[in-house]
């Protein structure tokens, strides 16, 4: 049996952009993704600590070192600029791996430096 557990967290970064007209994604600090094990194209889920919305989109690279977490397109409407988000993403795997896998967790600092 397969089952979907949480494979990466990074917890309470903060949202540094909003941009509604690209075409649509997560742009995340490339030295946040290498921490957290997550590459581009990965689908994420973006939970807003201050709205309550959660919803999924996919990751792109943003500037390595910059701090950037930026919504895009559809999604630049269900947060703003300074809120506090968790992104997740998760990963299939078999019952009995799933008892041992140990999911990465990031906690960013002020202007998500690690």
């Amino acid at each position: 049996m397969m089952i979907e557990v949480m494979k990466s967290k990074l917890h309470c970064v903060t949202v540094t952009e909003a941009n509604l007209n690209y075409m649509g994604s997560i742009t995340i600090d490339e030295d946040l993704m290498d921490a957290a094990n997550l590459i581009a194209g990965e689908k994420v889920q973006v939970l807003d600590n201050n709205n309550g919305e959660r919803f999924e989109t996919y990751i792109i690279k943003g500037e390595r070192g910059s701090g950037c977490i930026c919504l895009n397109g559809a999604a630049a409407r269900r947060v703003q600029v300074g809120d506090v988000v968790i992104i997740i993403s998760y990963a299939h795997m078999d019952f009995e791996e799933a008892k041992t896998f140990t999911p990465t967790v990031v906690f960013p600092k002020e202007g998500n430096r690690l």
